[in-house]
């Protein structure tokens, strides 16, 4: 199969990697013709500056791209887009690049897709994948897909694009959302660098997160902030818990504390048993299907 990467960026140089270690012939596109001169030696695949040239040969094509820069790619790479191609995108928001490939190419099948993982990872086994098609034809190639990738050992997950950045808002926007905020507070910090020698666990989780999410690429950061519809919505909430709980603590209300405690501890207790029983139900379900 062949197969056309445009982006040139992490991911796009691992996905190279991943699809010729698999038998893939790979095409590498970008716009840097001095990267892609020393990727073409690296990796010894074909490279090309010309995005429709790389796509108009292609079996499947995968947009590794940043998110502010994908539109115009897809615009690009349209009216080469062909019957019988499969066209994927890899970004961590789905709602928004689906929607754009649905707009900009009519021949070709979309489907989009997010390696939950980073390019420090050695393949996919073990590694979260979502699929997320909208249509018939979209679902036929999720399913297929799906079983390339579990026989290399993922955990697929197939769901709509909503559904997708409903989920990400949580597992992304918000733990984006306090790491930068809780980063800015810790810098403002004196004793910030002399904090990090005494860290205990607790303390540790804190600034790791922090530190992570200042190094996160910037356009990632900004259109995960700015582009799940209910992020806003969580994150207000957030600064609504917090601030109750400042007034219980400048209030030196120590009962209150220890009762908004007992409460979480309780909800997060029935949450768990929830979690359990739903686990337990779905893998019954699993067992008699497989009988």
């Amino acid at each position: 199969m062949r197969i056309a990467i445009l982006g040139a960026g992490k991911m796009g140089i691992w996905f190279a990697k991943f699809c010729k270690r698999k038998g893939d012939t790979v095409i590498l596109a970008a716009r840097s013709a001095e990267k892609l001169a020393e990727l073409e030696n690296e990796l010894q695949i074909e490279v090309t500056a010309d995005f429709q040239d790389a796509v108009r040969n292609a079996d499947r094509v995968l947009i590794c791209t940043s998110i502010s820069s994908f539109e115009d790619i897809v615009k690009k790479i349209a009216p080469v887009a062909r019957k019988g191609q499969i066209i994927m995108d890899i970004c961590s928001i789905k709602e928004h690049p689906v929607n754009v490939m649905h707009q900009y190419i009519k021949d070709a099948t979309v489907l989009g897709t997010h390696p939950v993982f980073g390019p420090g990872s050695n393949g996919v086994n073990h590694k979260a994948y979502v699929l997320t098609p909208t249509n018939v034809q979209e679902e036929i190639v999720a399913k297929q897909y799906k079983q390339w990738l579990e026989r290399a050992g993922a955990n697929v997950f197939i769901m709509s694009p909503q559904k997708h950045d409903e989920l990400m808002s949580i597992i992304l926007g918000l733990p984006h959302f306090i790491g930068l905020v809780t980063c800015e507070t810790l810098l403002a910090q004196e004793g910030f660098i002399e904090s990090k020698k005494l860290a205990g666990t607790t303390y540790r989780m804190l600034f790791t997160l922090a530190e992570a999410t200042a190094q996160e690429t910037p356009d990632l950061f900004a259109n995960v902030q700015t582009k799940f519809a209910d992020l806003g919505k969580m994150e207000g909430l957030f600064i609504q818990n917090a601030q109750t709980l400042l007034d219980l603590m400048k209030n030196k209300d120590t009962v209150g504390i220890m009762s908004r405690l007992e409460r979480l501890r309780t909800s997060l207790a029935k949450v768990d048993k929830d979690y359990d029983k739903s686990y337990e139900t779905m893998y019954r379900m699993l067992q008699s299907t497989e009988e």
